[in-house]
């Protein structure tokens, strides 16, 4: 099953490619590169993670705290390179932070179908509301915040996302109610996680959390959805709902 659940990961990452190509042909060539160097270092990102939730659970409890550990370290780089500036905001941010930090790290513990399930679907609702956005996106959600969200972004990543749900229901096999639930969830909380993120950065006038990511503005940027993903799955499987 893990065999054709990869094969799947790849035909989603080759009409992404697709997608790429289509929003890009037409772009400068240095803004091409960037691109796809973003394209393909999300795709080895992808493969990380899948690979160690599919091996061995103690290596993506590994890569949680590694996510946690580098992204609190951005978070007080930012802090301090702005001089401490705006002290209360920043509390009450790391507050939250580490309220989803510690629900992400006990995400990490529950069964390894459950975790790879909200992955991919989390993996999958980012990448094509990107695509979707840039393809169809015209009306803005959040221009202040996030310039690059759009409506069209939006409804294209939660169609496939929903869609897939229930491709890769053989992971999850619960009532399709319940599925739904959890995948609109999956949906929300990647929004809010990243909308936190960027929030951050615009509060303290910053492009990137760092360069540690080539193409992406540092390791929170890139995992934030996955941060707040993990708790609202994490909170699910406690209530039993």
């Amino acid at each position: 099953m893990i065999y054709k659940i990869y094969i799947t990961i790849i035909m989603y990452f080759l009409i992404g490619a697709v997608g790429f190509y289509l929003i890009n042909r037409k772009k400068s060539r240095d803004v091409n590169q960037k691109s796809w160097i973003k394209y393909g270092t999300y795709f080895l990102i992808i493969n990380v993670l899948f690979l160690s939730i599919v091996i061995n659970s103690i290596a993506f409890r590994f890569c949680t705290i590694l996510i946690i550990v580098i992204s609190a370290f951005e978070l007080f780089t930012v802090f301090k390179e702005s001089g401490y500036a705006k002290t209360n905001f920043f509390v009450l941010y790391i507050i939250l932070f580490y309220l989803f930090s510690i629900s992400f790290y006990w995400f990490s513990a529950l069964d390894a179908n459950i975790i790879l399930f909200t992955f991919l679907i989390l993996s999958i609702f980012d990448s094509f509301s990107q695509i979707s956005g840039q393809l169809f996106g015209r009306k803005k959600l959040l221009p202040k915040v996030s310039p690059n969200k759009t409506l069209g972004g939006l409804i294209g990543g939660m169609v496939i996302a929903i869609v897939s749900a229930f491709l890769l229901k053989s992971l999850y096999p619960i009532p399709n109610y319940k599925l739904i639930i959890t995948t609109f969830g999956i949906i929300l909380f990647a929004f809010i996680g990243d909308i936190g993120a960027s929030y951050f950065k615009r509060v303290y006038k910053v492009k990137d959390y760092s360069n540690l990511i080539p193409g992406h503005g540092g390791f929170l940027d890139r995992f934030d959805s996955l941060i707040a993903v993990g708790g609202w799955v994490l909170l699910i499987q406690l209530i039993n709902f």
